[in-house]
């Protein structure tokens, strides 16, 4: 049997779309629910997220304290102004 380049392009046409689905299905598998790691977690780069500040209404307290030292200058009679402004 003598293959031909038409015989040749078919025959590689179909091994690529018998195996693209398989390619196109991800890193991750699904079996009896259970979302698996690719065989290559190991190697995978690690994403890391600095944990945040850990009081997260800092501006809260010093809009506040800010409140708070204006009423005590105001009954003091000082005049407190708008040096923040």
């Amino acid at each position: 049997m003598k293959l031909t380049p038409w015989k040749i392009r078919s025959v590689a046409a179909a091994l690529v779309l018998s195996a693209a689905p398989f390619a196109m299905t991800g890193c991750q598998s699904s079996v009896a629910g259970q979302t698996l790691p690719s065989p290559w977690y190991l190697r995978d780069d690690v994403q890391f997220y600095p944990a945040g500040p850990e009081f997260l209404l800092p501006n809260q307290v010093r809009a506040l304290e800010e409140y708070k030292l204006r009423q005590a200058a105001e009954e003091a009679g000082i005049d407190p102004g708008l040096e923040g402004f």
